[in-house]
């Protein structure tokens, strides 16, 4: 008696045990101030560092220096890619993160705090509890500029899609796609799964690219991976993205030797030259090579 299914994985609300297992509820995260304009992949575009959507969505109509963006890392992912750049969550010791409800994570946004991005790790696993976080961060500061943007590996469930990308569009944030390959095979080769959910739902998001061009809601990425994603990769994803929306920004970021991959050599002058001239005669009209003090 008194035990009510909640409808949601099983977890019962009368549970005195539901808070420790419900998704919803908590999640093992760590979060900073990163001052603007941070090394976010969207940097370039998004209205923190060019005040792109101002005054709608940016503090300024420049860069927002004196404003911060919330970031929160979350401690889980559902790829396990052989470069993680953030993998010392995954060794015992390591971790700095800790269990936060959702009411102590949205307490941490300040008056400076103008963008939230939720990334790690890969905010997928966490989404139900993401989501909370963002409908909560917002109702609390309805009438502010705070931006809700996701970085992440867009490997999601279809349905988590539409909050997602609601969320970000309405309160002037993006979601930041990593596409880390085009062949399936390279794809599982790093990541450990292929990538057809990924390039399904960057397409699905697409479509409401138009509903607000600028600031743009969908911006791609891609790591140039030295002997796995070097050219042919960077031209069939930029032509993919190009079919989409030849204004989607695409991000070509140089590698650096991390986790399973340290005997790799960075990302070569000439390689970084060939993908982002390859990615333009592919038809996109905004690319861009980050990451250039990786480059040798």
């Amino acid at each position: 008696m008194g035990e009510k299914d909640s409808g949601y994985c099983g977890i019962r609300t009368g549970d005195k045990n539901s808070l420790r297992l419900d998704g919803r509820s908590r999640a093992r995260v760590s979060c900073y101030y990163d001052p603007l304009p941070t090394n976010c992949v969207a940097d370039w575009v998004c209205p923190g560092g060019t005040g792109a959507g101002y005054p709608v969505y940016a503090n300024d109509c420049g860069t927002e220096v004196g404003f911060y963006n919330l970031a929160v890392f979350f401690e889980g992912c559902n790829f396990n890619c052989l470069y993680c750049q953030n993998w010392s969550f995954k060794r015992s010791g390591l971790s700095k993160g800790t269990w936060r409800s959702v009411d102590s994570l949205v307490d941490e946004v300040n008056d400076e705090t103008s963008c939230v991005c939720f990334f790690g790790g890969d905010p997928t696993p966490q989404l139900p509890y993401a989501l909370r976080v963002s409908e909560e961060m917002r109702r609390r500061h309805p009438d502010r500029i705070l931006r809700i943007c996701w970085e992440t590996n867009l490997s999601m469930n279809p349905a988590w899609l539409k909050p997602m990308a609601r969320l970000s569009l309405e309160s002037g944030g993006c979601v930041k796609a990593d596409l880390k390959a085009w062949d399936p095979h390279i794809h599982e080769a790093l990541c450990g799964c292929d990538n057809r959910q990924v390039l399904e739902n960057f397409a699905c998001l697409a479509e409401w690219v138009p509903l607000r061009p600028e600031p743009p809601l969908l911006v791609a990425s891609t790591l140039l991976v030295p002997g796995y994603v070097g050219e042919e990769e960077v031209y069939k994803i930029a032509s993919f993205i190009a079919s989409l929306n030849p204004d989607i920004p695409y991000a070509l970021l140089a590698f650096t030797p991390q986790f399973c991959l340290e005997d790799f050599p960075t990302t070569s002058r000439d390689q970084a030259a060939a993908c982002l001239k390859v990615a333009k005669e592919a038809g996109l009209r905004r690319v861009r090579l980050g990451n250039r003090h990786f480059i040798h």
